[in-house]
């Protein structure tokens, strides 16, 4: 039998999915803004001469790096509070899940883009008398950037698409909203189909404003 398809039903709610939509992008942008904060600080503490420095890093970022993501969700949902004896909100672990994930991502590519300026840039400025805090601002940071924004831009998408499991969590984001409008109208094929609408438009107008920084960023230096 034919399949009768029917969008009525769920642009009757379509103010869930617009809630869901602007929970998603409010989770995603705390969560870059505070992974980006870890992300500095892992790759100081990665870049530092000191092993009490590194090897604390190099083992929170093998850590996130070699687990799933949901887990860490739920960690930081029902474990984390049990261990400090307080309540978290959905909304609170879930920043916390992304954060400290997102984190360990950027610190690699903050690591990689420094580490991979050519060693002469740093004779160079060390012959020109240059301190270590001198050479990094004026030479090495400056060139790195260019080279991390690729990576960083694909590690921020690779975060949008991971605040679908905040629903799991019951935090408002689409995916949880969508299958609240799926409860009330058995309507799963418009539903998802709905949301895959909406998470592509959002990823896609993502990726044409991150291109248009890039290029400016690029036409700058």
């Amino acid at each position: 039998m034919e399949y009768s398809w029917d969008f009525g039903p769920v642009f009757e709610r379509f103010d869930m999915l617009a809630l869901g939509l602007l929970n998603t992008i409010k989770i995603a942008a705390v969560s870059i803004v505070l992974g980006v904060l870890v992300g500095m600080v892992l790759a100081v503490m990665r870049l530092s001469s000191k092993r009490w420095l590194r090897w604390p890093a190099a083992a929170f970022i093998e850590f996130y790096r070699n687990t799933p993501p949901i887990v860490h969700f739920f960690w930081f949902f029902y474990a984390l509070p049990v261990m400090l004896a307080v309540s978290l909100s959905p909304y609170v672990a879930a920043v916390l899940a992304l954060s400290t994930q997102s984190g360990a991502f950027y610190a690699e590519v903050f690591r990689g883009g420094i580490v991979s300026i050519e060693r002469g840039q740093w004779e160079g400025g060390k012959a020109l008398g240059m301190s270590h805090q001198a050479l990094m601002r004026r030479i090495i940071v400056p060139q790195a950037v260019s080279r991390m924004v690729p990576p960083f831009i694909e590690r921020s998408f690779e975060l949008l698409k991971t605040t679908a499991l905040a629903s799991t969590l019951a935090y408002a984001d689409l995916l949880y909203q969508a299958m609240m409008v799926n409860s009330e109208t058995f309507r799963p094929l418009e539903v998802y189909t709905t949301i895959a609408a909406m998470y592509l438009v959002l990823l896609v107008t993502a990726s044409q404003l991150a291109r248009v920084a890039e290029n400016r960023l690029t036409a700058y230096q």
